[in-house]
């Protein structure tokens, strides 16, 4: 039986509407060909989907509704947002295929939270099993803000980089290669002196350049989890081979 709360909270259910809201603005921005307003309206969707539940947990409002509320706003805002965008900035130029890359991010999306809802009691906290969504939505409006600041109204051009692109965060959301959640980190706690420098440092690095930095930022996260991952299977394989190896010796020094 669920923990949480039957009804319905107002204060973490309003930051979840505005999610919703600014997921349904890209797509109504990118039908209009306003694809920088539209990939700003998905970032910000992400700063209002990280803060509805915090913001229920400090206030101990959390509820089944909020729950089921939150993941069709993420299905919304991270999942069909992000494939129309990129539909209309890019991939309308190839046809059928063009829109059933699309498709294949937005059901990727869809079956990730599904999967997600599913085996969250079961999961390791500090790591997530697939791509999140809102990761992967990143990657697609940092790639169409960068592009886009630097004078270019469609991508047309940059076909070669968008369509396996997408496909592949598709991929990447429905696999089990494995992402760090930064779950664990504490931030009621205390921090080193430091921490806040690097902190300062970062906000600043995004206030300069936010469309350069962000691509770069989610980029490299998109990437971390495959090497993780590889890095996982070759510790576990070299453990494995120690304990073979230990296993064997022991056998001939008994004979």
């Amino acid at each position: 039986m669920s923990n949480r709360r039957r009804g319905i909270y107002l204060l973490p259910n309003l930051f979840t509407t505005g999610a919703l809201f600014a997921g349904f603005y890209a797509i109504v921005a990118a039908m209009n060909s306003s694809f920088e307003a539209a990939a700003i309206a998905i970032f910000i969707a992400m700063i209002l989907d990280g803060m509805d539940g915090r913001i229920a947990r400090l206030t101990n409002t959390q509820s089944d509704f909020g729950l089921q509320y939150d993941s069709l706003s993420d299905l919304a805002s991270f999942g069909l947002a992000p494939a129309l965008v990129m539909y209309q900035w890019a991939l309308c130029e190839m046809g059928k295929v063009g829109w059933l890359a699309a498709f294949i991010y937005a059901a990727s999306a869809a079956l990730r939270l599904a999967r997600f809802n599913t085996q969250a009691m079961n999961q390791d906290k500090c790591f997530f099993q697939g791509l999140p969504s809102p990761a992967a939505a990143a990657v697609i409006a940092s790639t169409i803000w960068v592009v886009t600041d630097y004078g270019f109204d469609d991508g047309h051009n940059f076909l070669v980089f968008c369509l396996p692109t997408t496909i592949l965060l598709g991929i990447l959301m429905v696999s089990n290669v494995r992402y760090h959640s930064f779950k664990h980190i504490d931030l009621k706690g205390r921090v080193p002196f430091v921490a806040i420098v690097i902190i300062i440092a970062a906000f600043s690095l995004v206030a300069v350049q936010p469309p350069l930095v962000l691509f770069g930022l989610s980029l490299i996260y998109a990437i971390s989890g495959p090497v993780l991952t590889l890095f996982m299977v070759r510790k576990h394989r070299v453990a494995r081979m120690a304990v073979e190896n230990t296993e064997e010796q022991d056998t001939l020094e008994n004979k």
